[in-house]
This record gives C-alpha cells, structure tokens and sequence, in this order.
C-alpha cells in the first residue's frame, strides 16, 4: 500500500510534463534575451556621382643633342622661349607654365662588344616645361596638338595629361552620408521581409574611395584614382550594422 502511494505522488507523466515547461520558459527566456542583446544586420551601401575634372597637369619635354656642351644648350635655350611662346598663342598664360631645371647626360662611345668607353661622344640635355590649369578642355586640345610644334625643328615630347577633382574632400562626406542611408534602406527591407525592424547603429566603417573612368567598372581594395579622364564616377562605400528589433 505505501508503494501505491508513493507511486500515486511521484507519477512519471507529471515530472515530464513540469520539466518540458520548465524547459520550454528557461529557453524562451535565454532566446529573448539573445535576440534583444545579440541579434543585429550587416549592410554595405553605396553613393555614385559622375564628377568633372578640374584640374589638368600636363607636361612637355624637350631635348637636345650635339657634341660640345655648349652647343646643347644653345638648342635648348632657343626651344623652351618658342614652346612658351606656341602657348600662349594658344591661351595658356605663362603663370600656368613652369619650367624645370635642365637634365644633362653625357654620351659615351661604344666599343665592338657593346661596352661603354671613357671617350666622349656628345651631350644629351632635356628640360620639362609643366602646364597647371583649371582650364581643362583648353589644355586637353594643345596637348593634342603640340605635335605641331615638331613641324617647327622642336623635337617635343608630350605625355598624356592628367586629370584631377580637386573638391574631393567635401564631396566626400556628402557622399557617405548617402551611402549610410542607402545602408539603412537595404538593412529596413531585408529585416521587414522576417517581420523585424532595426534600431540602433552598433557599428558603421567607410570602405576605400572610388574615383574610376566614367562607366568603368574598375575597383581596387587600395580604392582607385584615375587621372586619364575628364568625366569620371566617384563611388563611396560604407559598411554599417544595425540591432534587429
């Protein structure tokens, strides 16, 4: 008879069922807690602008050869008044010029295998002249036609001009400030779609800039720079996560 009353009070059945709630409660309280403390959403948003140089460096250099020094430099002194005077026929005022100092290379003969010898064969003498404007289009085109300038015994050699933006800086913080709402657009429909919505920012960090030919689909995780084009996209990226409410 004890036995049939200790089995009445400790059924088996009841233990099982108290211990699942039990469970059931310790669990949904540690899955609330985690989802309130723990829970967040990691977006990447994105700004575009289509930005136009305005800024131009482009540079000439111009050489001359002969056997005595001397002679070098008289070919040099007489080319660099006429390359100035050829722009500022074309618009470029001489205050956007400047002039670098002269690099002289003494030529040596060679003998039958090649090797360089102590005899002195001549003079190598070039010297640069770099343009600076804001004139972007203007300094484009007498790049491209500074070949002319060959026509009249100047033996010129033109590099491709560079191209700048030089309002990078406060465009930039415009731009992240579009990128992080971007961020927080995506992050709003990605939670809405479980049936949650985003609260706070945990963390945000700004990727590297982007600053591409127009259209180009380039990127480096060291951020790119073009300088070849006038028209270019500059692209800022952020990085942002938010709590999940």
């Amino acid at each position: 008879m004890n036995g049939e009353k200790v089995a009445g009070w400790y059924n088996p059945g009841v233990a099982l069922g108290a211990g699942l709630v039990l469970a059931a409660l310790i669990f949904g309280w540690f899955y609330s807690s985690a989802k309130k403390g723990d829970e967040a959403i990691t977006v990447t948003g994105s700004a575009k602008r289509r930005i136009t140089s305005d800024l131009v460096v482009w540079s000439a250099g111009v050489s001359a050869q002969a056997p005595q020094l001397a002679d070098s430099y008289r070919q040099l002194a007489d080319s660099i008044p006429r390359i100035k005077q050829y722009l500022q026929s074309k618009g470029i005022p001489e205050d956007q010029m400047t002039v670098s100092a002269i690099s002289t290379m003494t030529l040596k003969r060679r003998d039958s295998d090649g090797n360089e010898t102590a005899e002195i064969t001549g003079y190598s003498l070039t010297q640069q002249i770099e343009v600076r404007s804001n004139d972007v289009q203007k300094v484009a085109q007498v790049a491209r036609e500074a070949t002319e300038l060959i026509n009249q015994g100047i033996l010129i050699e033109s590099t491709p001009p560079k191209y700048y933006y030089t309002k990078i800086g406060d465009l930039k913080v415009e731009m992240l400030g579009e990128a992080a709402k971007d961020a927080k657009d995506r992050a709003e429909k990605i939670a809405s779609s479980t049936g949650n919505s985003i609260g706070a920012v945990r963390s945000a960090r700004m990727g590297v800039l982007q600053i591409t030919a127009a259209d180009s689909t380039d990127v480096s995780d060291y951020g790119v720079y073009d300088t070849s084009t006038i028209e270019k996209d500059m692209t800022a990226v952020v990085n942002v996560s938010f709590a999940v409410n």
